[in-house]
């Protein structure tokens, strides 16, 4: 399984965005190909393939008067049946060569609290992604491989991946 985790504290999300990007030009310098892909941004694209850009905007404005629960339920209908955010995350690391690529998974923190980076990986998994991939993960660790998701959520104990 090529995934790993790099765990860190949510309240360092700027600090962390700025050294993954350090990180990735020091790969490159030294000939990997380095893919950061945010989690955000490709939400953003399944909630723009789902509703449309005009109905995105209606989307919000159906938030702000019905609440953030209806909003959560639909972001994730979308994430997992519609717009699956597995595959089209699948589909930008299987472009790259396994032998000389890296993946880094980054803005995780939009995913919260819609939908669980497990299940992201175990996904990938079924995906056959081959690609080394990194998931920077705003979140503490309870026990020796609990992970807490932004510190909030109950603890995932079911992470295959190893954490750093």
């Amino acid at each position: 399984m090529p995934f790993a985790i790099f765990l860190y504290d949510p309240h360092d999300e700027l600090t962390v965005r700025g050294e993954v990007q350090l990180l990735a030009t020091r790969l490159k310098n030294k000939g990997k190909h380095v893919r950061v892909l945010s989690l955000a941004e490709v939400m953003q694209e399944a909630l723009e393939l789902a509703l449309g850009k005009d109905g995105l905007k209606e989307f919000y404005d159906a938030e702000r008067e019905n609440g953030v629960e209806a909003a959560i339920l639909t972001v994730y209908q979308i994430l997992s049946h519609e717009w699956p955010l597995d595959k089209l995350v699948a589909e930008r690391l299987h472009a790259l060569d396994p032998a000389n690529s890296i993946a880094f998974l980054t803005r995780a923190e939009a995913l919260f609290p819609v939908y669980r980076t497990s299940a992201l990986l175990d996904r990938l998994v079924n995906e056959r992604v081959q690609v080394p991939t990194v998931l920077f993960y705003p979140g503490t660790l309870e026990g020796v491989n609990g992970l807490r998701f932004m510190g909030v959520l109950e603890a995932e104990h079911n992470y295959r991946a190893r954490i750093y």
